[in-house]
């Protein structure tokens, strides 16, 4: 307590000297006359004048911190404090002169700063806070009167405490650090105020010390020799320097803004001659313990190493670097190896040491280094030792086996760590002695990496050794004569780093790093090969492009103490990637190497990750950007290979996320430009611009809003800026097209790849965007691609899985466009893949024929496959036969000409080209039938998808002219279980009928498709049958279908009469095609194939009876043409010309002939041998057929009264022959009124509609054709449902049809049917009679008045027993008919 009094009276006398001193002293007033200030300002110090070193900042910050006090000083009691002048500086500026006053206020500062540096002995934090504050705003205001203040209250108050004096010391260096200048006494006076106390030993230790030294560095900013040459003179005492010195000294090397510009190397250059000078020491045993001491002494903080320590690991290699006595330098580094390894800033401070050593005893350094590594204590730490060797070790050392560690393993566990260091300390400070030893370094480096125990402080101290060997070799001007055999081997260790690195944190800048070193080794010699090359940029790429979203990333550092900022760093990691791309390129600029770097980009612009996109197309963009701009790439090199890219970006400019649009769109735009400087092959383009940012950049460069990359969101509207281009002003679809306007034909044809593989995305937008990238490009320039089968057929196998029907429709439309100018390539690839026909080949093959014109050649080019044929076999002559195959091709053809007759977009061309393609599937079907192939054989090929049964096509067939549209029936419709009876009698309406299947190959309802494929000769068969019902041939199509003609195409023999048959029918139902079918068929008959030759032939035998064909062939013609194939080659041409031949049209005088042969051959009709009846009844057809147009008229009526009397003949073959008979007749009648033989036809209708239930197939054939055919010749409405209810209907339902038809159109024949159809109650056939039963209920339901006027008592109990009879039937439908007929039949019977 008496100290602390006497100290404050020794202030206060102070106080009243100081005042008393100013005011006599003039020197002292001229030497504050120019400062001035308010003591109470608080003006903040400017930036200029804060500069302070990082090491002394935190002891700065004590002095807002409470010191510790003894119990003395806290129980001291605050004494009031006063000042000396009381009265206010207004009351005496109004008394005393302007000199006075300005003396007055100096006076009055002055001791307002007195009182304040006397308050620093204060016990409240925030109070003393406050005050060094108001001093130090007093002190940049008048710095002089401060330093005089303090200067002269540190005088007055030696005694003061030593943390009063603490708090002067960092007010002092503040002062001094704020006064831009300073005069020599004050340096003088403080330069010793600080020598004083740094050396001075207090409670608050090391913390004055620093404090004191701080002062002396606040000189140095002032005048740094004169700090320096004390030093100096310190520090070669001969005695180890005080901690303080070295403090001093650490700072002044690490601070740069101690000095000015320049100054730093003149220190550097001191401190190294104060090295030499000190080498002596090296051999004084104290001096060197102390050194080791002092260097091996724990730090207050592992993580910081303090300024002495720093600069003595700095001072001792200078030391060691001077040393020319190399067994001295060998000795102190094994000794320093020798220390603890523990501590990170240990490790770095001794590889410090031995890198400046390097500096010139590089081969002695090495030996160390080599020797340490072979130690014992490296040996164990390394992990390639055995466990049994550790085990021995533990047990020897008394340890847990397990993990054998005790502290002396936690010295040398990280030893290799500093060994790494110290290497790439040696690469920098050996500088350019270091290029013939980098091959061993890296040997060495790769040595520990592999075998060191791995772990954090591992990895970062392979990367900053291998950062400072790399630097230090790139630096160096002599490294390109170099050839360094261990890159390789470092490559590889930095892509197992980069792997090893977590695959969801980005938490250090390791891979920033490693992509830097890669960058830096790729520059070396030798150049790397492609396949090291290209591991690399997959390591690299994935390790960064694969991170998580940035929010996903900071939150793996919420528990960080210090979490690092992910933005910066993954833009960091960014932008080295950027640079190593760009290295890349710069060593080899080529465009090969171009493709090789956008290569491996490419499967990530295609990333189902919105973020892996963003980050491969800004990688892209970035690239193209320098290329661009940077015109590296070597203007001889032919630019190609840049399709695939342009589709990528082309793709990604529809992406969702509107960075990755606009980047795309950059993108394109670069490499727009960059195709108009190669493709210009000049030299750089003048107008360059430089590149910009797509949107506002943060402080490292990068965007800062995008696709989960960047925080912030993008500003609405966001404001792109662009190089001033006009590319950079257009959408992305113009962009597109400018740069597809550059493109070749190769690389148009890589474009259109890209797009048909983005079709098979799982990406909706990928789909979407793909199909209009391929639609776009086909549109512009499909016309000059080449390969278009190959895309073809990639789209049909990227068809399948496109589910979206907008991208599917622009697919199939680019496929129409592409056939505009392809069709031939087109459809010889479709034609691979169409058998099995899928769904998908088939909407290709509509698209191809969506234009009409295109939809004409795709026929055209068909019908010429059709002809690729192979050769049959030869006639069997006994020697073996090769076994010849079908053409694939031919046989798709066939199967694609049956499947687009039902095409919407075909149904004109097909009309159109139904001549050729008649002719041309008549010549098929005799090639299958030469083949001898098996009924259902598996066709030779390997189709290129699953099988899928036949597809729904549109239903196409034709109707009839000027007659109501018809439904039609299916084959086996299902029979109803009721019938349904109108209460009141009334004529039904037609019956809605299924349609007619389209093809018989395809499944009904009801039954499953078959498992095996259709034969070729089937498929033809089915094509034939088809081209007739859809092109409105239904009637020909009938003529076949009712009389089994179709079975005649089945085998060899029987094929001639087909094609006659149908010749036939086409004459008979006067087609509209005979003359185009006549055009088209001369030609043929000097064909190179016999088939088509004899299929002309045929035809051309049977038109001869149409009158049409004199139209076109005029009969001398015909004659010509005719004589002409008498000389074929066929034999079976040369018979059918000869049959052609005898033709009535050329003999007229037969017709006479012919007609009196027709009495003779009508008595024969009575033989009783059924064979010699049935053959009289075929040549009266075949007469009535010869005669044609000149038929028989007046012996019609005799010809078909006997035809009908055989209908109900016992024998089979005489009932079917007579009906065909009756048909023929009818068939040439047509057209001619003759009212007797309609007559006939009318009483022949009831016989015939019930013999539909004959048990003889070949008379129920017959019954159903001649049917049909009276139907045309009484004109019947409803005749293409009729034909189709004969054709496939069963069941009642077309019973009931057949009897609506039927009792429609013969009204005035009702009595004569009923009449008939009781007479076949009596019928030994009990289905012929179950069907008259049901023919005569129909009619007692519908008029049941008529029939009961008509009906006789025995017809009625006949019709009783009859449906009590079919009451019995097994058929339930019919049960159920003939309970309710028996029902309506009593009441009937019941009426007066």
């Amino acid at each position: 307590m008496d100290g602390q009094h006497s100290e404050k009276s020794q202030s206060d006398t102070t106080a009243d000297r100081t005042s008393s001193a100013m005011s006599q002293n003039p020197r002292a007033a001229q030497r504050q006359a120019g400062t001035r200030g308010n003591p109470e300002g608080d003006a903040p110090c400017p930036a200029s004048h804060r500069i302070s070193s990082p090491i002394s900042r935190s002891m700065k910050d004590l002095s807002c911190m409470k010191v510790p006090q003894d119990p003395a000083h806290r129980d001291k009691q605050a004494h009031p404090t006063t000042i000396l002048l009381c009265k206010s500086r207004s009351s005496q500026a109004a008394l005393m002169p302007k000199e006075h006053k300005m003396f007055m206020e100096e006076a009055y500062n002055a001791a307002i700063c007195f009182k304040m540096l006397r308050d620093l002995n204060g016990s409240d934090p925030l109070h003393l806070k406050y005050i060094i504050k108001k001093i130090k705003g007093m002190a940049y205001r008048a710095p002089n009167l401060v330093l005089e203040t303090i200067h002269d209250y540190l005088v007055d108050n030696p005694e003061i405490s030593s943390r009063h004096k603490f708090r002067l010391f960092h007010v002092l260096e503040a002062v001094i650090e704020a006064s831009n200048s300073l005069e020599e006494a004050w340096q003088k006076s403080f330069m010793q105020l600080a020598l004083e106390n740094m050396t001075k030993s207090t409670e608050l230790e090391e913390v004055y010390q620093d404090a004191a030294s701080d002062v002396l560095l606040a000189i140095c900013r002032h005048s740094w020799r004169m700090v320096a040459q004390h030093l100096e003179t310190e520090v070669l005492t001969g005695v180890f320097p005080h901690r303080s010195l070295l403090y001093v000294m650490g700072i002044l090397t690490s601070n740069e803004a101690i000095f000015n510009e320049g100054e730093k190397a003149c220190w550097e250059e001191q401190l190294a001659q104060l090295a030499v000078k000190s080498v002596q020491f090296l051999n004084t045993d104290m001096w060197s313990k102390e050194l080791l001491l002092a260097l091996t002494k724990p730090d207050r903080t592992h993580q910081e190493q303090p300024p002495e320590k720093a600069f003595l690991f700095i001072y001792y290699g200078l030391i060691l670097q001077a040393e020319d006595n190399s067994t001295t330098v060998r000795t102190h580094l094994r000794t320093l190896l020798d220390t603890s390894h523990q501590w990170p800033k240990q490790r770095e401070g001794i590889a410090l040491t031995i890198g400046l050593a390097a500096a010139r005893h590089l081969d002695h350094v090495w030996a160390v280094l080599e020797q340490f590594g072979r130690s014992t204590p490296i040996k164990w730490s390394l992990h390639s030792f055995c466990l049994k060797g550790r085990v021995r070790r533990a047990l020897t050392l008394h340890l847990c086996p397990r993990c054998g560690q005790n502290a002396e393993d936690l010295q040398w566990k990280w030893a290799s760590s500093t060994i790494l260091l110290s290497y790439g300390q040696m690469a920098v400070r050996a500088k350019a002695h270091i290029l013939p030893w980098v091959d061993n370094i890296l040997s060495r480096m790769v040595f520990y990496f592999h075998y060191s125990s791995w772990d954090e402080t591992l990895k970062q101290s392979f990367l900053s050794a291998v950062l400072m060997l790399v630097g230090a070799v790139s630096r160096n001007e002599g490294a390109h004569s170099y050839e360094f055999s261990q890159v390789s081997e470092l490559l590889d260790c930095l892509m197992v780093l980069m792997e090893k690195e977590p695959r969801d944190t980005l938490c250090t800048p390791t891979r920033q790093q490693t992509i830097h070193i890669i960058s830096s080794l790729c520059k070396l010699r030798p150049p790397l090969d492609l396949e090291k090359k290209s591991q690399l940029l997959s390591t690299c790429l994935h390790s960064v492009l694969a991170l998580p979203l940035l929010d996903v990333l900071e939150k793996h550092t919420c528990l960080f103490l210090e979490p690092p900022n992910i933005q910066t760093l993954y833009n960091k990691t960014s932008s080295a990637l950027d640079q190593l791309l760009q290295s890349f390129i710069m060593q080899s600029p080529t465009t090969d190497e171009l493709h090789l770097l956008l290569s491996h980009l490419y499967p990530w612009l295609a990333s189902e990750k919105a973020q892996e996109r963003q980050r491969a197309v800004d990688r892209s963009t970035a690239l193209l950007r320098f290329l661009s701009h940077s015109h590296s790439l070597d203007p001889k090199e032919d630019f190609r290979r840049i399709g695939q890219l342009v589709g990528m970006l082309g793709i990604l400019c529809q992406d969702p996320d509107r960075a990755i649009q606009q980047s795309s769109v950059e993108g394109l735009g670069h490499l727009y430009q960059l195709l108009i400087s190669q493709t210009a092959r000049a030299a750089p383009m003048v107008n360059a611009q430089a590149p910009k940012q797509l949107s506002p950049a943060s402080v490292d460069g990068a965007p800062v809003w995008s696709s989960g990359d960047q925080k912030t969101a993008p500003p609405t509207p966001p404001e792109m800026t662009f190089p001033k281009d006009h590319i950079f002003q257009l959408d992305s679809s113009q962009v597109i097209k400018e740069v597809m306007k550059h493109l070749t034909k190769a690389e148009l044809t890589d474009l259109i790849w890209t797009a048909i593989e983005g079709l098979g995305s799982a990406s909706p937008f990928r789909v979407q965007a793909a199909a209009d990238m391929l639609l776009t490009t086909i549109r512009e320039h499909g016309a000059k691609l080449e390969t278009v089968a190959n895309l073809g057929r990639a789209i049909h196998l990227q068809l399948c899985s496109v589910c979206i029907p907008q991208a599917k429709e622009k697919a199939l439309h680019a496929i129409t466009l592409l056939a505009q100018n392809h069709t031939p390539e087109l459809v010889a690839t479709f034609l691979d893949f169409s058998v099995p026909l899928d769904s998908h080949a088939f909407c290709l093959w509509r698209a191809l024929g969506a234009e009409q014109p295109v939809s004409r050649q795709v026929l055209a080019v068909l019908l010429a496959w059709l002809q690729e044929r192979a050769l049959p076999p030869g006639p069997r002559d006994g020697s073996p036969q090769p076994k010849d195959k079908p053409c694939p091709r031919s046989l798709a053809a066939m199967n694609m000409l049956h499947e687009l007759q039902f095409a919407r977009e075909f149904k004109k061309a097909v009309q159109e080209a139904f001549p050729q393609l008649l002719l041309a599937l008549l010549a098929q079907l005799h090639y299958t039938l030469e083949l001898h192939l098996p009924q259902e054989p598996h066709l030779p090929q390997e189709p290129l998808l699953p099988q899928e049964p036949h597809l729904p096509r549109e239903p196409h067939l034709p109707q009839e002219p000027h007659l109501l549209q018809e439904p039609h029936l299916p084959r086996e419709p299902h029979l109803p279980q009721e019938l349904h009876l109108p209460q009141e009698p009334h004529l039904p309406q037609e019956p809605h009928l299924p349609q007619e299947p389209r093809s018989a190959l395809e499944p009904q309802p009801g039954h499953e498709a078959p498992e095996a494929m259709p034969s070729p000769h089937s498929t033809s068969l089915e094509a034939l049958k088809s081209l007739l019902s859809t092109t409105g041939h239904w009637q020909d199509f009938a003529h076949l279908e009712l009389q089994g003609g179709w079975k005649l195409f089945s085998t060899i023999d029987t094929y001639p009469q087909g094609v006659s048959l149908l010749a036939r029918a086409m004459v008979q139902n006067h087609c509209k095609q005979i003359k185009a079918v006549t055009s088209q068929l001369l030609p043929n008959l000097q064909s190179k194939e016999a088939r088509e030759r004899k299929v002309a032939i045929l035809i051309l035998t049977e038109f001869l009876y149409s009158p049409t064909l004199l139209e076109v062939l005029p009969r001398q013609a015909a004659l010509i043409v005719l004589a002409r194939s008498l000389r074929d080659p066929s034999p079976e041409v040369r018979v059918l010309s000869l049959q052609g031949l005898g033709n009535i049209l050329f003999h007229p005088e037969k017709e006479s002939l012919l007609r009196r042969q027709l009495p003779p051959f009508l008595d024969g009709f009575f033989q009783n041998n059924e064979q010699v009846v049935v053959q009289v009844m075929g040549t009266v057809s075949d007469v009535l057929h010869r005669l044609g147009a000149h038929s028989a008229a007046a012996q019609s009526l005799g010809v078909a009264i006997n035809a009908r009397s055989f209908f109900d003949d016992e024998r089979d073959g005489i009932r079917a022959a007579a009906m065909a008979l009756f048909g023929d007749l009818v068939a040439a009648m047509a057209g001619k009124e003759l009212s007797s033989l309609r007559t006939q036809v009318h009483q022949s209708m009831v016989p015939l509609f019930l013999h539909l239930k004959d048990h003889c197939p070949g008379v129920v054939t017959q019954a159903k054709f001649t049917l049909y055919r009276c139907a045309v010749l009484l004109r019947w409405r409803l005749r293409h449902t009729l034909f189709c209810t004969l054709a496939w209907e069963r069941g009642l339902s077309a019973r009931h049809f057949l009897w609506t038809c039927l009792m429609t159109h013969s009204q005035e024949e009702f009595g004569i049917h009923l009449a008939q159809a009781l007479s076949y109650l009596h019928s030994r056939h009990r289905h012929i009679k179950t069907w008259a039963a049901l023919f005569i209920g129909y009619t007692i339901c519908y008029h049941p008045q008529a029939v009961s006027q008509m009906v006789s008592s025995v017809d009625t109990n006949l019709l009783f027993s009859t449906f009590e009879d079919l009451k019995k039937d097994p058929e339930p439908s019919i049960r159920v008919f003939a309970t309710r007929q028996l029902y309506f039949l009593q009441k009937v019977a019941a009426r007066p």
